[in-house]
């Protein structure tokens, strides 16, 4: 959990989500960068994002962490949460303190707290009056979040929005909805990938798919790519496993 956020850190945050409002960019990329930047840059301990599909429907695109992930499917199998409600209200949804709010949510509360939750806060990831999804913080202790803390969560999701929805240069509007349902497609194969790289390495599955987006990033090659070669059997694990983390990279010009 971050504590002190220093200039350049969310400098590189916001550079690294600009970056999608030119040129071609990976949306599943963009939506983990940006669960990422929020425990790192937040008083958070996870972060989740649900994202609509072309049909309205509510799916699970990124997560900071498999609890929060699973936390998020359960939200999704019963139809109740804070999440929820705020993905369908297009406003912001905070509980300080879950133990608060035990006939509000009453599953969903029981298992976050079963998960070690005890607060959570939902920002809508909205356009004007489009709304595409929630951003999800969670605590394991409870508490409200500074404002300064919520502000800048609400700023990161809107940029991912506009980069998200926004025509760049002279595309239509088609290659959004083709750009989402990816997104939306590739996680199942993501999934898989995960799993691969975890009973391989004997990882579990946050250090598996950490594993994989580094690759990802190391080759500069799309998420939901290098995790389709991998299923596949033309990219090998061990491969994979064999990837570190670059000590630094750039973005724009910027170190970080």
């Amino acid at each position: 959990m971050q504590t002190t956020v220093s200039h350049s850190q969310l400098v590189s945050a916001f550079v690294e989500l600009a970056d999608t409002l030119v040129g071609d960019f990976d949306v599943s990329d963009l939506l983990h960068g940006l669960v990422g930047h929020c425990v790192d840059l937040l008083e958070v301990e996870a972060a989740g994002l649900l994202l609509s599909d072309q049909r309205g429907s509510l799916q699970v695109v990124a997560s900071s962490a498999e609890r929060t992930r699973l936390l998020e499917l359960f939200q999704l199998e019963t139809n109740d949460g804070p999440c929820l409600d705020c993905f369908r209200t297009g406003k912001p949804v905070s509980v300080p303190d879950l133990s608060t709010e035990p006939t509000r949510w009453p599953q969903f509360t029981e298992r976050a707290r079963a998960e070690g939750y005890a607060a959570v806060h939902a920002l809508p990831m909205r356009l004007r009056d489009e709304v595409i999804g929630a951003l999800n913080l969670f605590n394991g202790t409870p508490g409200d979040l500074p404002i300064d803390d919520l502000l800048v969560a609400q700023s990161l999701a809107d940029v991912a929005t506009i980069g998200i929805l926004q025509e760049r240069a002279i595309h239509q509007s088609e290659v959004i909805v083709e750009q989402l349902q990816g997104a939306l497609n590739s996680r199942i194969v993501i999934e898989q990938a995960k799993g691969l790289i975890a009973e391989a390495g004997g990882l579990d599955m946050d250090e598996a798919f950490a594993r994989l987006r580094v690759h990802a990033r190391n080759t500069s090659t799309r998420l939901g790519e290098v995790a389709r070669r991998l299923v596949e059997g033309k990219l090998k694990v061990a491969s994979v496993l064999a990837d570190r983390k670059p000590e630094h990279t750039t973005v724009a010009g910027l170190e970080r």
